[in-house]
């Protein structure tokens, strides 16, 4: 299996020009098999056309929709004054499996406009299957109920695609309806666990670099640095 691979920056890479997109700084992820042809897109909030076309040029077809969580600038929906474009329009242009986490169904639903057959739901540690491409699917609530992260095997080690969990710097806001401090420690906690030092690929383009390796950000992202979850909650709780 040959990994294929691109991290999209919304602004810069796609949605050239949408001011929703260049001032959110979200991340897209095209993940899949090269060998097999077949590829999944993470995340197609703004412009899932030009997402489709980035695969299309690099020979690839899409197969699935992996879904970090249920916010606008993720999926699609009205946020700010402003309708996102995401699954809806991508799934009556190519439809496809759209992988949610099974608590965040509700959710996507009522942001999306999709029906609950669009999606497909998952429990903790599920696996999403990519041609031989294996992507594990880690329930990591807190910024929203049913938070997930997808975990798969890479050239130099494993990836872990973060969404809006764990930044470079900081992790996701709780303040949102759904959100959840005391279960977001214990996801950071959980993901701060994952063996083999994965490199870190997060939702948004908070700090300088793209991505770094899992044992950087442990130690040098504060919200590493409570040794409870009373410590984060007094120093994070919002």
């Amino acid at each position: 299996m040959s990994l294929y691979f691109r991290q999209l920056l919304s602004g810069r890479d796609y949605a050239v020009g949408d001011q929703v997109a260049t001032q959110m700084v979200n991340f897209s992820y095209l993940i899949g098999d090269r060998e097999s042809g077949e590829a999944v897109v993470v995340d197609p909030a703004y412009s899932p056309d030009e997402l489709l076309a980035a695969l299309d040029a690099d020979g690839m077809r899409l197969t699935g929709v992996l879904a970090t969580h249920h916010h606008p600038d993720h999926v699609g929906g009205s946020m700010m004054g402003f309708d996102l474009v995401g699954l809806a329009e991508l799934l009556g242009k190519n439809p496809v499996p759209v992988h949610v986490q099974r608590d965040e169904s509700d959710w996507v639903t009522r942001v999306t406009g999709l029906s609950a057959t669009d999606l497909t739901p998952h429990d903790h540690d599920d696996v999403v299957e990519v041609g031989a491409l294996r992507i594990r699917l880690l329930h990591t609530p807190g910024h929203t109920p049913g938070s997930q992260c997808f975990l798969f095997d890479g050239p130099d080690g494993p990836m872990l695609v973060a969404g809006d969990t764990l930044f470079l710097q900081g992790c996701g806001r709780t303040d949102f309806p759904g959100g959840d401090v005391e279960a977001i420690y214990h996801s950071l906690q959980q993901l701060a666990s994952l063996p083999g030092n994965p490199t870190v690929y997060p939702g948004h383009r908070y700090s300088d670099a793209p991505s770094a390796p899992l044992d950087d950000v442990r130690r040098t992202n504060m919200v590493f640095r409570a040794g409870s979850a009373e410590q984060f909650k007094a120093a994070f709780g919002r």
